[in-house]
């Protein structure tokens, strides 16, 4: 847009929610990582309610007698790829069903006979 005729200046962003410190090959390895699903992740960066949420979905797993594995996924390239911008997160099959704060056990419990009705 010209105004006064000065041309403005366009800043390059970048489109990558890392603000372009991802290559092609992270963000292969983070998509391989969201699509393989058939576990629980907990996703954040190893905060004290990243840690909180893990320990919970730990008991609510053993009261149902459930064996998953539960994977706490560190790495903001694969936490961005689940479109998750606020952790902690909980993702059960590939699929988010909570983030941003941490939930109770008795809440644990619940999503995961939902999920996995």
């Amino acid at each position: 847009m010209l105004l006064f005729g000065k041309k403005s200046k366009k800043e390059e962003t970048s489109s990558c929610c890392c603000g372009g410190n991802c290559n092609a090959e992270s963000m292969a390895k983070a998509e391989q990582a969201k699509e393989e699903g058939a576990s629980v992740k907990i996703l954040g960066s190893g905060c004290a309610k990243c840690n909180q949420l893990e320990n919970a979905t730990r008991t609510a797993l053993e009261h149902l007698n459930m064996d998953a594995a539960i994977d706490h996924i560190t790495d903001f390239t694969q936490i961005a790829a689940y479109g998750v911008m606020t952790t902690p997160a909980l993702v059960v099959d590939g699929k988010v069903v909570s983030y941003g704060k941490v939930l109770k056990v008795e809440e644990v419990m619940k999503i995961l006979q939902k999920a996995r009705r």
